[in-house]
Parts: C-alpha cells; sequence; structure tokens
C-alpha cells in the first residue's frame, strides 16, 4: 500500500396522494471525530456513505408490485411476488429485488429500511453534474470543490484527536463528498500491498516525530490492508474492482475494520461503479442482480466486521438519480430522476419503506417518462447527521447543505 500524504485543499396514487410508510474503482474515505455525548448518550455513533455511481434503477432494485401500472411501465425488468425469480417480499406492496437476500434479513429485523421516490434537487440528467451535486450537497453543480459530508465533520466539535487525525481516504482519488477544509491523508492501495511495504515505512517515518497520532493511523491502517491481503490471498486472484460485487465486498470488509477500532475513525464513504444500465440491465436477473448482490455483499462485510460497533452505526447508499420507467429498445433504462435509497445498520430505525409514492400512471410521472421525486435526499442526509451526531437543522441548512433551511431533516431514521 502506498501512504500519500494528501496535499490541502482549499399517498399511494393521485388525487389522494398520502405519505406511505410501509412496514413489514471502490473509494473509501473516513473521517476521526470525537464521542458525541451531548447528542447520543452513552452511544459511540458511526456513519458510512456508499456512493453507487452511474443512477440507480429503483424501480427494479425496490419494485412497486402493488402498482397496477408498473408491469406495463417496468416489463421485463420488473419484480414480482411470484415466478421464476420472485422478488422479496418488504411488505403487501413492495418487493426487494432477489439478489439482497442480507439486506431483506435486516429489514425484517428493523435494522435496514427503505426510502423510495427520493432524489436530489437536480433534475437534469448529467451522471458528471448530477453526482457533484449529491456530493457536494450545493444547489447546482460547479459551486464547490468540498463536499456536505467533510463540511459536516468540520461542524463537529474539535477535540485534539479531530484536528489532528482528520479525515482517511482510500482510493485514486478522494471523492468529492469528503474534500474540503477538514484534512484528509490519502492512500492509494497497491495490486500487491507487501511491493511497497517499504515505502510505506518510510512515509510514515516523515510523521512519526511530527505527528504521531498521524502516524499511528497510517500503521493502523496499513495493517488492515496485511489482514485483507492475508484474507483475500497473497495476489488477490479474487479481488474486484469498485464495479464488481468482490470489490465491493473487500472495500466494505477493510473499512469496516477500520472504523470497528476504538481509536478509529467514525465516519466513512465509498463509491461503487457501474450501475449505468442503459442495455442488458436485467432486472431480477442478470447484471443488475449482481450489482444489487455486491452491494448486499457489503452490508453483510460491514455488520459481520464491525461487530458490537455494528449497534451504533447506519449505513446509506445513494445514488446521483434514477432511471427511466420505461424499459429501452436494449432492455435497458435511460437517466431518470426519482430513485431509491437503502439505509441499513444496528443504529436504523427500520423495517420500513417510507414514500410518499407518486404513482407510475403517464401524467403522474416526471416529464411523463420518470418516477417523480417526492422526498428530497438531502432531508433523509440530514435527518442521519442530525441524529448521529447532534448538528442542528442551522448547521445543516447553512454550512452542511447551503442554502436548504427549508429542507427539514427526516426524523424517525435512528432506533
Amino acid at each position: 500500500m502506498m501512504l500519500l500524504p494528501h496535499p490541502s485543499r482549499r399517498a399511494l396514487f393521485h388525487p389522494s396522494r398520502r405519505a406511505l410508510v410501509s412496514g413489514g474503482s471502490a473509494l473509501f474515505g473516513a473521517a476521526f471525530i470525537p464521542k458525541i455525548a451531548s447528542a447520543a448518550g452513552a452511544r459511540d455513533p458511526r456513519l458510512v456513505v456508499i456512493i453507487l455511481r452511474g443512477a440507480l434503477d429503483g424501480l427494479a432494485s425496490v419494485g412497486p408490485v402493488g402498482d397496477p401500472d408498473y408491469v406495463g411501465l417496468h416489463g421485463p425488468l420488473a419484480l414480482q411476488f411470484d415466478g421464476a425469480h420472485p422478488g422479496l417480499p418488504l411488505d403487501g406492496f413492495f418487493a426487494l429485488n432477489p439478489g439482497m437476500p442480507v439486506f431483506a434479513r435486516m429489514y425484517r429485523e428493523k435494522s435496514a429500511l427503505v426510502v423510495h421516490a427520493t432524489a436530489t434537487n437536480y433534475r437534469e440528467r448529467s451522471h458528471f453534474d448530477g453526482q457533484d451535486v449529491l456530493e457536494s450537497g450545493m444547489p447546482g453543480p460547479g459551486f464547490t470543490e468540498s463536499g456536505w459530508l467533510n463540511r459536516a465533520i468540520a461542524a463537529l466539535p474539535q477535540g485534539d484527536r479531530v484536528g489532528r487525525l482528520g479525515g482517511l481516504a482510500i482510493g485514486a482519488a478522494t471523492p468529492l463528498v469528503l474534500r474540503g477544509a477538514a484534512p484528509v491523508v490519502g492512500w492509494a492501495p497497491e495490486v500487491i500491498p507487501t511491493a511497497s511495504d517499504e515505502l510505506a515505512r518510510r512515509v510514515l517515518a516523515l510523521y512519526e516525530d511530527s505527528d504521531p497520532l498521524l502516524a499511528r493511523a497510517m500503521s493502523q491502517g496499513l495493517q488492515v490492508d496485511r489482514i485483507a491481503a492475508r484474507d483475500m490471498g497473497a495476489d488477490r486472484r479474487d479481488k474486484g474492482g469498485p464495479g464488481s460485487p468482490a470489490g465491493m465486498r473487500q472495500a466494505a470488509q477493510g473499512a469496516a475494520r477500520l472504523i470497528a477500532a476504538d481509536d478509529g475513525p467514525r465516519v466513512a464513504a465509498l463509491a461503487f461503479e457501474g450501475w449505468d444500465t442503459h442495455a442488458g440491465e436485467g432486472g431480477a436477473t442478470g447484471r443488475l442482480m449482481q450489482l444489487l448482490g455486491g452491494l448486499d455483499g457489503a452490508f453483510d462485510a460491514f455488520q459481520t466486521g464491525l461487530g458490537a460497533k455494528w449497534a451504533d452505526t447506519a449505513i446509506i447508499a445513494i445514488t446521483e438519480f434514477g432511471r427511466t420507467a420505461k424499459v429501452n429498445g436494449t432492455v435497458g433504462t435511460d437517466h431518470g430522476t426519482g430513485t431509491v435509497a437503502f439505509l441499513a445498520g444496528g443504529a436504523i430505525k427500520g423495517g420500513r419503506v417510507v414514500a410518499d409514492w407518486p404513482g407510475l400512471k403517464e401524467a403522474q410521472l416526471f416529464e411523463k417518462r420518470d418516477l417523480a421525486a417526492t422526498t428530497d435526499l438531502r432531508a433523509v442526509l440530514k435527518g442521519l447527521l442530525a441524529d448521529q451526531f447532534g448538528l442542528s437543522p442551522a448547521v445543516l441548512g447553512e454550512s452542511v447543505f447551503p442554502g436548504t433551511i427549508g429542507v427539514r431533516p427526516m426524523q424517525g431514521l435512528i432506533a
């Protein structure tokens, strides 16, 4: 592993729509934060953000099987409660893609939930701009080079450990969501970690005298990578990239080991690629199901790797926008609007699908083509930050997500 010091940075249906709450290259970034006694009592909360790059088809991930217009619109990609590849029932209305049995178990255990028909405020269909808005938390693309998660870290009470250790980013580059004023150290993993051990030791030596706390954090991370390499095999034959199921699980395994440590990180961000399913999407079978299986494996790895720390952990998987309600000519879907967010963790008040369901009739679709977004994703993110770390609505609306005072944090996400 090559360790690199990061440079300084600048209702079900209309007309009576009602809220529906139904019961029933991976990049890793982490930030060290203090225990928030005032906000969480004796808890030691953790937050993991998973970014699904490419725009997730929410209608094939969590299918509104109870909507009479669903199958006609989503065709071969639509989930069903029965048949050769049945969806996993969440309740009498929604079914989960069969690639996610772990998440289904967590849902039954009330440690996972889905927010459906959600999106940021962005309404165009550019991946680049959509991801910029998703990660920056700003009103539009190009406003800033900092991310909302970094700004949330910077807004926390600053103890010695926070100020000195800052954040960690593993991957070729730090994701935008974690860039900003809060310090970040970049980790660039090599294909074979032992090949760079000598270089890693030289980098560590630079910090042992001037910043021993940072050196200890780096050393801990290097040990984590050695453990991961041992678990995978020295040549990493089964290692996948950030768009493969194996790569997703392995990234989560490494992240979990770090944030499970008593003196390890408390906030993490990962990015999984490959969700741009214009052709051969697959629905309950094939490519999308395999990708969702990778995300499911990541949830499983976090629960296993975090151990007792799982009880205070919240994980959210988000994407830049959804995909079209109608299937295209190559049995895929094009860039859309409304989609889903997956939440899991021992801290999550789960066993629910949270949705203000807009309906799928043509007049109810956004621009007659997309699932309409009725829940602002920023409200969900604000709710997690408020309940996990005690950030106030004013800080969230002015500093973390500027200009969003009117977007109220969603309540009741944390048990």
